[in-house]
């Protein structure tokens, strides 16, 4: 015989063992107190925080009727629009629902997942709500109000659930054990109230899953948790965020890749992130940085590749480009980054961007944030830079490996003074393009292929000045201009 679900035997019966819902439960309470029973509710909030359980009991209540989970009543007809959500369904509905109830007081329709009906189904359901027969309630539930009409909405008494706080999830899972004789440190069930992110389903589901770890004197612990989970260890997780607050990439990244290596999902290590920063806000707010940037990475097609962006901090050394054409790269086949080289194997830098004020107001200028790594304890020095500049180099390199940036960098023309190089750009939609973000660091390491890590970037929409310096002062006392070759002319003509 299969075990009952935790979740399902621990279900609240009555209104008065909701947990964490006063705001609801207080509300519903009185009104069936003073016999106040509208003909439409519509419960709304994230999953697992109790709206189907409030949606039977209140069904029942309205009734008189006791309820269980077990409990079925022909008056009380729960309907899944996820399978149901089709406008023939829902006449169905409506006609059924003209019959008197058979023994109960009001005929109750539970709706779950009442945001999956169809448009036409909506308009169908909007008839009956607008004029419904006296012995008819309707209660619907619904993790994404968003999608209902605001007809629907508007012909409704909506009730909005919150998650459930942590602490209270740790103090039912607590009672839940006990009751099971499930051997639990209070480490554990923290962890557990975390993982659940407000829903009391989640959580219950989570010990249920668990509870076969204790027995024959064994407590369940944190670190067993972790283990059977995939997750990381809470050390490590202490000791990246630590990494990034102290701004020691190589740190941070030495334990990313450690992750990585023994199988830890990047996505999991996110979340565990996640939660962790959050505990902290309090008390270090510069990790509101680190929130906003994880979000980021959970959010993309390649967390790994993400979370590894994340922090690279400006103290960390440059490691080999991580694009490159060799099919058999660490990058392509493990789908992350390189190691960062030693010292000795990696001899170029990454170039310090700076931002310039145009001359012409119609001109644009954009400023590139740093996204490459800058060299540990090494301030820029002339010597770090070529005194000329490759840019065929640049360019051909962009072209072999980063083919999106070449398209405009082979469209734009370049000034370079040692240590500063100024990429003029053809029109503000270029200029725009290269100040996005997943461009940066292909043009960082475009010029550090070249040996010109160093230099300062600036990407202006200003044309490039006269070579000639007497050519140069004209252009200014005239606005400005584009150099042009008699070759050029000659060729034009």
């Amino acid at each position: 015989m299969s075990k009952k679900a935790l979740y399902r035997k621990y279900r609240s019966t009555s209104l008065d063992e909701i947990v964490g819902q006063p705001h609801v439960t207080d509300i519903l309470k009185k009104s069936l107190k003073q016999g106040n029973v509208a003909h439409a509710y519509l419960l709304t909030g994230p999953r697992g925080v109790g709206k189907t359980s409030i949606a039977r009991i209140l069904a029942h209540e309205i009734n008189g009727l006791d309820y269980t989970d077990e409990s079925t009543h022909l008056d009380i007809i729960e309907i899944d629009a996820a399978s149901n959500n089709g406008v023939d369904d829902v006449r169905d509905l409506r006609d059924k629902a003209m019959i008197a109830p058979s023994s109960a007081a009001k005929k109750v329709y539970i709706i779950d997942e009442v945001h999956m009906l169809s448009k036409a189904a909506f308009n169908a359901l909007l008839k009956i709500l607008e004029e419904p027969p006296e012995h008819i309630v309707f209660i619907l539930a619904t993790t994404d109000v968003d999608k209902l009409p605001a007809t629907i909405i508007s012909r409704t008494q909506q009730f909005h659930f919150r998650l459930i706080p942590a602490a209270a999830i740790k103090d039912h899972l607590k009672f839940v054990a006990d009751k099971e004789s499930i051997a639990i440190d209070d480490e554990a069930l923290e962890l557990i109230a975390d993982r659940a992110e407000g829903g009391f389903r989640d959580a219950l589901s989570l010990l249920d899953q668990l509870s076969s770890l204790a027995g024959d004197g064994t407590t369940i612990s944190k670190s067993m948790i972790e283990e059977n989970l995939g997750l990381a260890h809470h050390d490590i997780v202490e000791k990246i965020t630590d990494a990034y607050l102290s701004e020691d990439s190589q740190a941070a990244l030495e334990l990313l890749l450690s992750a990585r290596d023994e199988g830890i999902s990047a996505s999991l290590l996110i979340s565990q992130l996640l939660l962790h920063a959050q505990s902290l806000v309090r008390t270090k707010p510069a990790i509101l940085s680190l929130i906003d940037a994880l979000i980021s990475a959970a959010d993309s097609s390649y967390p790994q590749l993400k979370l590894l962006t994340v922090f690279a901090l400006p103290t960390a050394p440059i490691s080999q480009p991580p694009y490159t054409n060799n099919s058999d790269s660490l990058l392509q086949s493990s789908g992350t980054a390189p190691r960062s080289t030693t010292a000795a194997q990696s001899t170029t830098h990454a170039p310090t961007i700076t931002k310039r004020t145009p001359v012409k107001k119609s001109s644009t200028t954009k400023q590139i944030k740093q996204d490459v790594p800058q060299p540990v304890n090494k301030p820029l020095a002339n010597d770090d830079v070529p005194k000329t500049l490759d840019w065929e180099g640049v360019v051909n390199y962009a072209k072999a490996n980063h083919v999106a940036i070449y398209s405009v960098l082979c469209k734009c023309d370049f000034s370079y003074s040692s240590p500063n190089l100024t990429i003029h750009a053809a029109n503000a939609f270029y200029s725009r393009k290269l100040d996005d973000s997943k461009y940066r660091i292909m043009i960082a390491h475009s010029l550090a292929s070249v040996g010109a890590g160093g230099v300062n970037v600036t990407i202006t929409t200003e044309p490039k000045p006269p070579a000639d310096a007497k050519l140069a002062a004209i252009a200014q006392l005239m606005g400005g201009g584009t150099e042009v070759s008699l070759n050029t002319l000659e060729e034009g003509a």
